[in-house]
């Protein structure tokens, strides 16, 4: 049991972690400063301007529920470890 736990809080870690990383690139990659990177905004005579994007808050907290799940696991660990027979 300890050692499951271990991995799934150290899995929750990694995919906590990949899934912000992932986030914050939609962010960057739907944000105003994808406008200079534009071929058809480049043109003589032509004018871009960014208008908005869609609110991305329930992401955010989805990131927020994730790092709490994990520090929810590693706490498991410590009481999985009091009730296994590792401790002297």
């Amino acid at each position: 049991d300890l050692a499951i736990t271990v991995i799934t809080a150290f899995l929750w870690l990694v995919s906590t972690s990949a899934w912000a990383k992932a986030l914050a690139d939609i962010k960057m990659s739907t944000g105003a400063s994808i406008l200079p990177g534009i071929e058809s905004c480049k043109a003589p005579g032509t004018t871009c301007r960014f208008a908005s994007v869609t609110s991305m808050g329930t992401l955010n907290v989805s990131v927020v529920f994730g790092l709490l799940n994990m520090i929810l696991w590693g706490g498991n660990i410590w009481f999985v470890y009091k009730e296994t027979s590792l401790r002297n």
